[in-house]
């Protein structure tokens, strides 16, 4: 039986597409960058920005950091709240917390951003802890965040843990962290992309979140 339940916030708690997409124009905006394939920026969700922007867009490191104050600049006053929640999320988080769980937040978003967004949504009193990201520090990866809030929920036993979350970053965390993952179809990423990343088990809904934790 687990006990404790992490989850990602971006693609996995809510849909935070709008937001962070018009983040991203605005930062290339301002960059006088016009001309690219808005196709790709859907792959910024749940990913690190500094390297997002360096991959899609073949920033060096100084020019990814400057993107990512940029980006800041749009989605700190606005994008933060073009945002939804997930259907079935308040409900999978209200039973799984009065079933006795300790539930999580690990996210790659700036840990002031998440509190933000889940107080604004309603959904942060369900959480232990909310563990995110140090603004200043752009190196910070999937397994950092994870492995700061399994210390600040002070986890020994491992099996008793478990991630959950949409995308490759997510899974492969879990992994390095030595806990189980649950990948989650409704976020954005494939099924082929978690599966290749290691999740243990898959869900299509919330609900199905709720079914596979009851049953594991």
């Amino acid at each position: 039986m687990k006990k404790y339940i992490l989850f990602d916030l971006d693609g996995t708690l809510t849909d935070p597409a709008e937001g962070i997409i018009k983040s991203i124009k605005y930062s290339l905006s301002k960059l006088e960058i016009n001309d690219y394939d808005e196709s790709i920026l859907t792959q910024f969700i749940g990913a690190p920005l500094a390297k997002a922007y360096a991959k899609y867009f073949g920033f060096d490191e100084d020019k990814a950091k400057y993107a990512v104050t940029l980006y800041r600049e749009y989605f700190n006053q606005t994008g933060i709240f073009e945002n939804y929640i997930y259907d079935g999320i308040p409900e999978l988080l209200e039973k799984l917390f009065n079933d006795g769980y300790t539930l999580a937040v690990a996210t790659l978003k700036p840990t002031e951003a998440a509190k933000r967004i889940l107080e604004h949504f309603g959904l942060a009193k369900y959480f232990t802890i909310i563990a995110g990201s140090d603004p200043n520090k752009t190196s910070e990866g999937k397994a950092d965040i994870i492995s700061n809030a399994i210390g600040m929920l002070s986890i020994e036993d491992k099996t008793l843990a478990v991630m959950v979350g949409d995308r490759e970053h997510d899974m492969l965390g879990a992994t390095q962290n030595g806990i189980d993952s649950i990948g989650v179809l409704y976020g954005y990423g494939s099924i082929e992309e978690l599966s290749n990343a290691g999740a243990k088990m898959i869900a299509k809904t919330a609900a199905d979140v709720y079914d596979l934790i009851k049953k594991n």
